[in-house]
């Protein structure tokens, strides 16, 4: 009988969902048969739009997301578990539902939301595994859990921040989980000849994650003002995609997509991307070798990948203005390196280091939290809730 796994994700922008369809298809291909859930659609229809809109506006707000992220969400704060609570008191039985129903016996966490209803379900059923993926340079309180078996992070501080709230945290150390479109993106020649952009002359690929953040039209009609070929992607923002179709209309140096599935070919014609520091985006752009110019308007987590990114090299930063783009941009095609950086790794070392963990995972091998580990974590995880309602 093949090993299942249910995958729990959050749509919640694109991220999430990205990494879940790749996790989901690793899953397959290294001999499991998995299931995905959207934890933000079991919420309910409203619930789930509600919660959509929030995070829009609080991410269109950034001194009030940075606060609820440094200050609620990193510690877990009162009013963080609140709002955990409030979530997964609905996920749990649905989740359990599904569970019993699939037969699965790991749930497999790309969101924290679902990450904390693992752990809830594992408190009833230690017979259940529970592994965690997160991509970003640091998780956040929300992410980590006693009864999680397995932490899967991309970096060493990733893998220091979860041992902030457990210190002996079982984690593996893995590759981004990138696409091998991206690792077979093909010449820059090729790409421009399908896209019609002229070989030899300047091009800038510009996003803003899947909801199209950040002054994008403006910032593309910047750089096409100095002679730049942009490439720029409107994601599900419909309303930008309608303007960027108009400016393209009257400079023939905007091209305009909506949300596409061409990104590695459009990397692979780009000789800079620009785009917000999200962890998928940016090793996707690593991988195929680009250099990158980081919008600095995400807050929160988007604060410590932005940091991370910067540290890792090949990358610079500037401030959402037209005029800050545009000099990075141009400061970045002064001193481009097409040869992409040793640390994204070679198609297919994703693959190889899950299965590995998955293995230790399944066969026991440090990972698999026995029921007496289990009801010692649970106690610990319970003082320090009583800690943490203690007045001060």
């Amino acid at each position: 009988m093949s090993q299942r796994a249910i995958v729990l994700s959050g749509s919640l922008g694109l991220g999430h969902d990205a990494i879940a369809v790749r996790l989901a298809c690793t899953l397959e291909g290294v001999g499991w048969e998995s299931r995905t859930l959207d934890c933000m659609g079991m919420l309910g229809r409203l619930e789930s739009r509600v919660g959509d809109r929030v995070f829009r506006w609080l991410s269109a707000r950034p001194s009030i997301y940075d606060s609820l992220h440094f200050s609620h969400f990193r510690p877990g704060s009162r009013l963080a578990m609140a709002m955990d609570r409030s979530a997964t008191k609905r996920l749990v039985p649905a989740v359990e539902a599904s569970l019993n129903e699939f037969g699965a016996d790991l749930l497999i966490s790309a969101f924290p939301t679902g990450a904390s209803t693992a752990a809830k379900i594992a408190r009833r059923r230690p017979d259940i595994r529970t592994a965690v993926l997160c991509t970003d340079a640091c998780l956040h309180r929300l992410w980590v859990w006693p009864e999680t078996d397995l932490f899967l992070v991309t970096s060493g501080g990733a893998a220091e921040s979860v041992r902030r709230y457990l210190p002996r945290a079982r984690i593996a150390l893995v590759p981004p989980p990138v696409r091998d479109e991206f690792f077979h993106a093909g010449s820059q020649t090729a790409a421009r000849r399908s896209l019609g952009v002229p070989v030899g002359e300047p091009c800038v690929l510009v996003m803003g994650g899947g909801w199209g953040l950040g002054p994008l039209a403006s910032v593309s009609e910047a750089l096409a003002q100095e002679g730049v070929h942009v490439l720029a992607v409107a994601g599900r923002n419909n309303r930008l995609e309608t303007l960027l179709t108009r400016m393209a209309r009257t400079n023939p140096l905007i091209h305009p997509f909506g949300f596409t599935d061409l990104v590695p070919e459009l990397m692979a014609a780009a000789d800079v991307v620009v785009s917000t520091p999200g962890a998928t985006t940016c090793s996707e752009a690593r991988v195929v070798g680009r250099r990158l110019v980081l919008l600095d308007v995400l807050p929160g987590h988007g604060r410590e990948n932005l940091q991370q990114q910067l540290d890792m090299g090949n990358a610079s930063a500037c401030d959402a203005a037209p005029s800050s783009v545009t000099a990075s941009v141009l400061a970045a095609l002064d001193c481009l390196t097409l040869t992409p950086p040793a640390s994204p790794g070679q198609a297919g070392e994703w693959e190889k280091a899950l299965a590995t963990a998955l293995g230790e995972l399944a066969s026991g091998a440090g990972f698999a939290m026995s029921t007496t580990r289990r009801v010692a974590a649970m106690r610990s995880h319970r003082a320090d809730l009583r800690h943490d309602c203690e007045p001060r």
